[in-house]
């Protein structure tokens, strides 16, 4: 299928990262190059290194920044691996980095790819089809009280016992194969009055399976501590998430770097030694306005963090 993607906050992303035209820049979550596209037409002389962990997404992506090849350079791999990345390439810091942590449009439209629950597919949820780690596995093999943990930590499950019951029940009998098998037990182990919200009953129950296949806290995490100890002096770091268990990762992170000090608060005078790494550039998230809401619905729960190095 065509890899098309509206990017989020686009315009609000390139101010942020003040593009000069002989920087490095990182794009650790390239899909479909909407970012990216305009990052690079800004540069000259500069370099853009565009990181995708989806072949798909790197294909169409390659396509789409054609024109501006002599400055692109694709790498195959989770954002989280910047040391690697940056090693490997012989680059010491860059001058701005990017991530747009929500699901490409295209994976969840593509209903092979097992993200949604109104297409049925196998399950599988890999961001990364080389990676052997799939939604089956998860549904099928982790014990039920791991399963109520993902259910209710990474999906904010309130029925999450009744559903992590039911997956161990039913597969005791057969495995659990598809996406379909999976929304019936679901929608089975809910009550009445749960099926009748507005929200499909599977929407937490996948975003909470899709978080454990494809580790998307833990990377979150690594990326965060990565990104900002290899930005050159006045880089920034922008960061979209699309909800609250990312987001309190990102601002934690970018808070505590800009704090500095971690003594006590009690202690007259610091001891720790430590200084802030970066400064806020908005104390709060910038958010999409009314018209970029009419255009695309998917934005509304985006909001962008970004953070200078000092």
């Amino acid at each position: 299928m065509e890899f098309s993607h509206k990017s989020v906050l686009l315009e609000e992303c390139i101010q942020a990262l003040d593009i000069k035209p002989q920087g490095i820049y990182l794009d650790g979550t390239l899909g479909g190059a909407g970012h990216s596209y305009e990052i690079a037409r800004r540069l000259q002389g500069g370099r853009l290194i565009g990181v995708d962990r989806d072949t798909v997404a790197l294909e169409a992506a390659s396509v789409r920044l054609q024109e501006f090849s002599d400055r692109v350079t694709m790498v195959h791999s989770n954002f989280c691996e910047i040391h690697r990345i940056l090693d490997e390439l012989g680059i010491e810091a860059v001058d701005g980095m990017l991530f747009d942590l929500g699901v490409s449009s295209p994976q969840l439209d593509d209903g092979s790819r097992g993200f949604s629950y109104m297409a049925d597919a196998p399950l599988d949820m890999r961001m990364n089809r080389e990676d052997p780690l799939t939604a089956a596995d998860v549904v099928n093999t982790y014990s039920q009280e791991e399963l109520k943990r993902i259910l209710f930590t990474f999906g904010e499950e309130r029925y999450a016992p009744q559903i992590a019951a039911a997956i161990v029940r039913r597969r005791a009998q057969q495995p659990i194969e598809t996406t379909f098998e999976l929304v019936e037990l679901i929608r089975s182990s809910m009550p009445a009055q749960a099926l009748r919200e507005k929200q499909h009953p599977a929407k937490r129950s996948f975003q909470a399976i899709r978080i454990a296949v494809n580790d998307e806290l833990g990377s979150v995490d690594r990326m965060m501590q990565a990104a900002i100890s290899r930005l050159r002096k006045g880089g920034r770091l922008a960061v979209i998430t699309f909800h609250s268990l990312e987001d309190r990762i990102v601002k934690n992170a970018m808070q505590a770097a800009a704090k500095g000090c971690t003594c006590p608060p009690e202690f007259p005078v610091c001891i720790c030694g430590k200084k802030p790494l970066v400064k806020l550039i908005s104390r709060k998230p910038i958010v999409s306005g009314a018209v970029e809401l009419e255009e695309n619905p998917r934005a509304r729960s985006a909001k962008l963090r970004v953070c200078e190095k000092l």
